[in-house]
């Protein structure tokens, strides 16, 4: 019944490329956390008209910088790569066939964690779950989507040492929409 439905649906991949902002929601004693540029690749596949539920797939690093402001503590680099499957929902605001539209959409998002630049993998919490809200525009074939996410779940495990808190996103992504 659910492929019935999604097959009478209009449906349009959206192969992705971006760039991604990601800092943390501590900072710590001293020094501080700043988001670097970070990137992403992938796609989604939107089902719908008006309304519309777009699943995707990514694989993202996400780059964040501690800045001691000690000459004696190096500054490290956090690059943190993965696997992020947001699940959302959307509406455009003019009709579904116009050449031009303004989309506004949310929700869901997991990140599986597949390599990090500092410490081991096993210290970062994965998945870690994130709620996202964003709006883009569609022009003819061409889409950019700019989107916000805050996570619900730590960066890291143990907390004990080292607590970043969790992670917050800024997205940026532009593609082609390739009607199905």
């Amino acid at each position: 019944m659910i492929g019935t439905a999604a097959f009478s649906q209009n449906l349009v991949l959206k192969p992705t490329i971006g760039i991604n902002f990601t800092d943390f929601s501590k900072q710590p004693p001293s020094g501080e956390y700043s988001s670097q540029v970070g990137w992403q690749i992938g796609g989604t596949v939107a089902i719908g008209e008006r309304f519309y539920f777009e699943p995707g797939i990514f694989y993202a690093q996400k780059s964040s910088k501690y800045t001691s402001g000690t000459p004696s503590v190096t500054d490290t680099k956090f690059d943190i790569s993965g696997i992020r499957i947001p699940v959302g929902v959307g509406i455009k605001l003019f009709s579904a066939e116009a050449p031009i539209n303004i989309r506004a959409m949310g929700g869901g998002s997991a990140f599986f964690v597949t390599s990090v630049s500092d410490g081991s993998k096993s210290d970062y919490s994965s998945p870690t779950w994130g709620l996202y809200a964003g709006a883009g525009v569609d022009f003819l074939s061409l889409f950019v989507d700019l989107k916000y996410e805050w996570s619900l779940t730590n960066v890291q495990k143990d907390v004990s040492q080292i607590d970043v808190g969790k992670s917050r996103s800024f997205f940026i992504n532009a593609g082609f929409r390739l009607p199905l």
